[in-house]
């Protein structure tokens, strides 16, 4: 028996977090994977400067701009990839075994190192 497909039926959404397939919404209404159903959207910002807030519509949510309008969820995460990134970052730094890894030590330059003089 042949049943066709609806539309919007073969649709996957994916984790903002982990780019795995998401099955459940947080408390902020955004789809997300099992192991970040807690985890909130940190705080977007638009290219204007101005923060945007998320907003639920029929086709999933969205964000908002109060001065240049609504903006798909996909492109609010492309313009703040770095923000997202530089909370990682800040998170691995404070890392005691990190700190030590990373620590500048002494390097002894002699006079025929190719990295350091040039003939």
């Amino acid at each position: 028996m042949f049943v066709p497909k609806s539309y919007g039926e073969s649709r996957t959404e994916n984790c903002p977090f982990c780019g795995r397939q998401a099955i459940i919404k947080n408390p902020q209404g955004v789809p997300v994977c099992n192991d970040h159903k807690s985890k909130d959207l940190p705080d977007l910002k638009c290219t204007c400067g101005g923060y945007l807030l998320i907003q639920k519509g029929k086709f999933g949510p969205y964000m908002n701009c109060m001065k240049c309008g609504n903006i798909t969820l996909k492109r609010a995460l492309e313009i703040n990839e770095n923000l997202m990134h530089a909370e990682k970052a800040q998170e691995k730094k404070s890392d005691p075994e990190y700190i030590k890894r990373h620590e500048p030590g002494n390097m002894i330059i002699r006079s025929d190192d190719p990295r350091f003089f040039d003939d």
